[in-house]
Parts: structure tokens; sequence; C-alpha cells
């Protein structure tokens, strides 16, 4: 007999998520921008096992509606490639405007990218020797 199959388990942005502001500031102080055509992004060693991924919608995006949509476009999109995120490292994206407009498919393209470039900047930061500090 036909068995209906099982829809895929939802997973969720819950325990991945920046919330605090002093994670948001930790980050931008330890980590790099980066640039990519429609956001930027920043990448921090985490504090955390996890990797933790932060959203910022700001006034310069547009009213609430607009900057609410670009954060629900965003979020469905990290959802869908959690298992993409860095392990170990805090990763903060900042959407341009051009994301309230962009098709679906190319926003998720994009990404999807960015995360792996995220990746394996990590990679290359957990494999460089921490700097020395110098004698006093």
């Amino acid at each position: 007999m036909n068995t209906p199959l099982k829809p895929a388990p939802r997973q969720s942005l819950v325990g991945v998520r920046l919330r605090k502001h002093a994670d948001y500031q930790r980050a931008y102080e330890a980590g790099r921008k980066h640039q990519s055509a429609s956001m930027s992004w920043f990448l921090a060693p985490g504090t955390t096992d996890g990797p933790r991924v932060g959203l910022t919608a700001g006034k310069v995006l547009g009213k609430a509606h607009e900057r609410n949509r670009i954060k629900r476009r965003m979020k469905e999109v990290l959802r869908r490639h959690l298992e993409l995120l860095p392990p170990g490292c805090d990763l903060i994206l900042h959407p341009r405007r051009a994301v309230l407009t962009m098709d679906f498919k190319k926003l998720e393209a994009e990404v999807v990218r960015i995360l792996q470039q995220a990746t394996a900047e990590a990679a290359r930061m957990t494999l460089q020797p921490a700097k020395a500090e110098p004698a006093l």
C-alpha cells in the first residue's frame, strides 16, 4: 500500500541566533567585514561550540514592514541551510535594500555562497596560530 511520505523535520533558528547587543559588538570588534552583491557580513570566532548567526536591518532599509519582510526572507534562507553555518563562529548578515525585491532563488544562492565562504574562512581562522602578545 502507499504510505504518505513524512515531511522533513522543521528546523529552527532558535538555538543559533545572536540575540544580545554585547554579542554583536564582540563580533564586530573581533571579526572582519566582507562584501557581497546584496549584503555585507561579519565573521568572528564564537564563544560557544556551535555556530550562531545574527541579522540586522536598520532604518535605512525602509519602513518597518519592509525591514520585517527582509528579515523574514533572510531567516527562511538561513533556516533551509543551517548545516552550512561555520562551526564555532558568529556570523552577522547586513542585507541591503535590494534583498527586498530580489528573486528568492537568487537570494538563496547568494546566502549559500556566503555561508560557504564563511566556512572556508572559519577553517583558515582555526588553522592560523594565535598571535603572541609582546612581553613587557
